[in-house]
């Protein structure tokens, strides 16, 4: 992912991606921009205020579509008006709490949204390679003390998990079903570990109720501490979906039909094991950058959650030449730091920038 490759592949590339007004919609878009992409943004508009899209200041810079993925005929006029060459599918209902607060609509975004857009897809009359993004939590999660692999079965114990798990299944039907050999569509699906970074604020997610603890003096209450997941910074996962979506496009453009089924497969991008690391950890390494105090609240804790969760990503190394590049301390550190900095005043665009740049000049772990 070497940066003057990136921006050779990347400018004036008709990307549309889903979901921009998210966490990891709005640094992707962010990064797009900076390798001179022109794209396309569509998603609801962002639970909390003013949203990070905003705060990057790209609402100006991109076609940005309010639009529910749920409205079928919406999304494939927005589709085919924009013509993308490229598409970043990560609009979803991202939340375990929430999905069982919402089991319904979390289906319904997270499976026929995602429905939604390959029939959509289905209707253009020009080659195009799309990247579902699903989650880790797609496995049929054993609670085992080995890596999950992409041959592992994917299930689900939550309505968020199994909503994902049952996206998996619906790409892959849409795939041997409708779109052959990639020529015309070229599918694959992605699943990234946790994923933390700066401007996440979402409810019942670590990094964000660490941050907001620490803003407001208080004492950071962690409700499951001794969770095992495989943490990385947002950049990592979005270099895989990006190196996943250039190769597709290359083999689709090189018409190597052995390549590109290779390619329209499951793909994991999570950090290395050093990086399966406990919420324990997390807080206590947050907290060197960030003073402050936590307690254990693991009694309070009211739905099911996996202990242990990790990620191979043998498979993404060998056939991606793709790895992950910040370690688990690194990936804290510039974490908080961002976080720590914007409280200060900084401006929070120039401050991912400056992560971005320095992500792509960093060497491979």
């Amino acid at each position: 992912m070497e940066a003057v490759g990136l921006m050779v592949f990347w400018n004036n590339r008709r990307v549309l991606v889903t979901g921009h007004t998210g966490f990891k919609g709005a640094w992707l878009s962010l990064w797009l921009r900076h390798l001179g992409a022109s794209v396309c943004g569509v998603a609801l508009e962002p639970d909390l205020t003013p949203g990070l899209l905003k705060q990057f200041g790209l609402q100006g810079e991109i076609q940005h579509s309010i639009q529910d993925i749920r409205d079928a005929a919406a999304l494939k006029t927005l589709v085919n008006d924009v013509a993308p060459e490229i598409v970043l599918h990560l609009a979803a209902q991202p939340l375990v709490r929430r999905s069982y607060r919402e089991p319904t609509d979390t289906w319904k975004t997270n499976v026929f949204g995602t429905i939604n857009l390959m029939e959509a897809l289905r209707s253009l009359r020009h080659p195009v390679v799309a990247v579902m993004v699903t989650t880790d939590k797609v496995y049929q999660n054993r609670e085992w003390g080995y890596a999950y692999r992409e041959v592992d079965p994917v299930g689900g114990h939550d309505p968020y998990s199994s909503s994902k798990a049952a996206a998996e299944i619906a790409v892959e039907s849409w795939r041997n079903s409708f779109f052959g050999d990639g020529a015309d569509a070229a599918i694959a699906t992605s699943r990234a570990g946790n994923v933390i970074g700066g401007g996440d604020f979402a409810e019942d997610r670590i990094i964000p109720d660490i941050i907001r603890s620490l803003q407001g003096g208080k004492t950071i209450a962690v409700r499951n501490p001794q969770a095992t997941r495989p943490w990385q910074h947002v950049l990592e996962s979005l270099s895989g979906y990006l190196t996943l979506a250039e190769r597709m496009h290359h083999a689709q453009s090189d018409k190597d039909v052995d390549r590109l089924r290779q390619l329209c497969s499951a793909w994991n991008f999570g950090p290395l094991p050093e990086a399966n690391r406990t919420v324990e950890e997390v807080v206590e390494t947050a907290l060197k950058h960030w003073p402050g105090s936590w307690q254990d609240q693991s009694q309070s804790a009211a739905v099911h959650e996996a202990t242990f969760l990790g990620l191979a990503i043998d498979k993404s190394t060998r056939g991606l030449n793709w790895y992950p590049r910040w370690s688990f301390d690194k990936t804290i550190q510039m974490t908080i730091d961002w976080y720590r900095k914007v409280a200060e005043g900084e401006c929070p665009r120039s401050l991912a920038l400056e992560q971005i740049r320095e992500y792509e000049c960093s060497s491979s772990l």
